[in-house]
């Protein structure tokens, strides 16, 4: 049985439910790296391949979440992103799977390699595709695409006390995982910080499994969506909401996280790739056998190879890779209904 939380909490069972398609436990594996200051071990959980169609850390948060739409009886959800969000694009793909239409709202971002795919995949799902932030009337939208729909919203990268459970579990499987012998207690874990709900999920689940690993959240959104102060209220919100499922769940279970708050690999923005960042992806390529993006997890790997070449004690690093390995399907842009694609984003093809 895969619901680690379940198992470790039986008395959630029937007041916490969840969709149950991602693939899990996923896999670790171990590298051993040769750089300028020694041999270090290199450990990755491969959370790339949490799903056969499309992996990646969303699909932890979205069992939980869809589940909940359902149980409403929503017919459709609605969540917001960037135009190249794996997020967004996520929901989507899990949403059109279990018959509910899909809206996103999606905002300008840096030009990356991929949006142009990410957007023909939407296109052949069929998602509403609406243009969002950067002066639109945000009111007029919701009443446009909301109102009346039976519609579930989802946050910004199903950031959300359900959302955070989703890592919950994640933190548990891990401890899991630690005690089958797959891999020692790691001193610490690397892992990209968006809107924070994988962080705060995972620091809190290796707190109710007492386990003494530093998180090492690498920030790669603006302070608008990422704060210090905000994460700690996330993970109070959800360590209340389960303790009100459950009351053998710690009440105080935020107050014992582990979280190192890494900015120095933001790189001044967004999708904005610095040197480091461009090098960790190669590195990931060329020594750990990953493909990864420069918006996230080359950052979150960015800050673990300055970490290492600082110094190696010795101890076991785990880097999450939370970005999805699955191929995106090869689309003909030509014959998709083109009239679906909103005239702005119409620059991403250029």
């Amino acid at each position: 049985m895969t619901d680690y939380l379940l198992n470790a909490y039986p008395g959630l069972a029937g007041k916490l439910r969840k969709r149950s398609f991602a693939a899990l436990p996923t896999p670790i594996s171990h590298h051993e790296v040769e750089l300028p200051a020694g041999t270090v071990s290199i450990a990755v959980k491969h959370d790339d391949q949490t799903n056969a169609i499309y992996g990646g850390n969303k699909i932890r948060k979205l069992e939980y979440i869809l589940q909940r739409a359902e149980d409403r009886g929503a017919e459709r959800v609605a969540t917001f992103g960037a135009v190249g969000s794996n997020h967004a694009l996520a929901t989507a793909i899990f949403a059109k799977e279990f018959g509910l239409g899909c809206t996103c709202f999606l905002a300008h971002q840096k030009q990356t390699p991929n949006i142009s795919r990410i957007l023909d995949t939407h296109l052949q799902l069929g998602t509403e595709l609406v243009r969002y932030g950067g002066g639109t009337n945000r009111i007029e939208l919701y009443r446009r695409y909301l109102q009346n729909r039976k519609t579930w919203v989802i946050p910004l990268g199903g950031t959300c006390w359900l959302g955070v459970v989703g890592f919950i579990n994640a933190g548990l499987e891990l401890a899991s995982q630690i005690e089958a012998g797959d891999i020692k207690v790691p001193q610490r874990i690397y892992i990209a910080s968006g809107t924070m709900g994988s962080v705060a999920g995972l620091a809190l689940g290796l707190a109710l499994a007492n386990l003494p690993t530093e998180i090492h959240s690498v920030r790669v959104a603006s302070n608008q969506f990422a704060k210090q102060d905000v994460l700690d209220r996330l993970m109070k919100k959800t360590a209340t909401m389960l303790n009100r499922l459950d009351p053998t769940i710690a009440i105080d279970s935020a107050t014992r996280t582990r979280i190192i708050w890494r900015d120095e690999f933001y790189a001044g923005g967004y999708a904005i790739a610095g040197d480091a960042t461009t090098r960790a992806v190669d590195f990931a390529r060329d020594y750990l056998g990953l493909t990864l993006d420069t918006t996230y997890t080359g950052k979150a790997m960015a800050a673990l190879i300055h970490d290492l070449e600082s110094g190696n004690d010795g101890a076991t690093t785990l880097f999450w890779n939370t970005y999805n390995s699955r191929p995106l399907p090869v689309i003909d842009h030509e014959n998709l209904p083109l009239r679906n694609l909103p005239e702005q984003f119409e620059q991403y093809y250029e």
